[in-house]
């Protein structure tokens, strides 16, 4: 095999199993390759380094590049939930869709349709979120096993205190429920958000509406009913193959 070639080859295949095995560890990694140790650290290094992968607690997920590729192209290329679904639920809701999934520690989106220049705006010039304060990384750090959601609370930062205490107080509520909300009191927008599962049921996104509070506010138990309907349709058609997470 051409050297080239199996470089090429070897990055592939790092990125497809982190895709389908988030959360993957470096001696996972290589036995799933079959390739040395240092080779296949190399790689990772070099992944790491550009962004296209994140790491945490020793553990890879996908980075920021990767899903900035989809925010460009305005599409969401494959998995349960199409751009033509997402624009549906746009236009029953009247409001801003978002699809953002967990990358590390922040929340990504990496799809979204609606006519609120003002939040597209904020959504392309800053993918990266709080999962602390956005409805969708609510929805996310709701769904994580306990010691996994206490080991992310505790790397929090001495400043996000406050924040940390305002997410406890609303966990509860977000677990019965199923619905997580965030208001941003300086753009006067709400997010209401519900988690979209894999068919093994663990959370691989998670599906917000975003709008003026003064629209959303009285539509909270509406708009969340609204996101568990649509996302019901969209598991039942796709028929929830293990391989297509998103």
């Amino acid at each position: 095999m051409v050297e080239g070639h199996r470089t090429i080859t070897r990055v592939t295949r790092i990125l497809e199993e982190v895709v389908y095995r988030p959360g993957i560890s470096y001696a996972e990694l290589t036995r799933a390759l079959e390739a040395p140790k240092s080779s296949v650290y190399g790689f990772i290094r070099g992944l790491l380094d550009t962004d296209w992968l994140v790491e945490q607690d020793h553990r890879l997920y996908l980075g920021p590049a990767f899903f900035s590729l989809t925010i460009a192209s305005g599409d969401v290329r494959a998995g349960l939930v199409s751009t033509a679904d997402l624009e549906t639920l746009h236009r029953e809701a009247g409001l801003t869709a978002f699809v953002g999934v967990r990358s590390g520690d922040s929340l990504l989106y990496i799809a979204h349709t609606g006519s609120d220049m003002m939040t597209v705006f904020q959504a392309r010039s800053n993918i990266r979120r709080s999962l602390l304060t956005t409805a969708g990384g609510r929805a996310l750090l709701a769904t994580l096993p306990a010691l996994e959601l206490q080991a992310y609370l505790r790397r929090r930062e001495p400043d996000e205190v406050e924040k940390v205490e305002r997410f406890l107080a609303v966990l509860p509520g977000i677990r019965e429920s199923g619905v997580a909300v965030s208001v941003n009191a300086i753009s006067r927008r709400t997010g209401v958000a519900v988690v979209l599962p894999h068919a093994t049921g663990r959370a691989i996104a998670a599906v917000t509406l975003v709008g003026e509070s003064v629209h959303v506010d009285p539509r909270v138990d509406e708009l969340g009913e609204l996101i568990k309907c649509h996302i019901a349709k969209w598991r039942d058609r796709s028929g929830a193959s293990p391989r297509e997470p998103l």
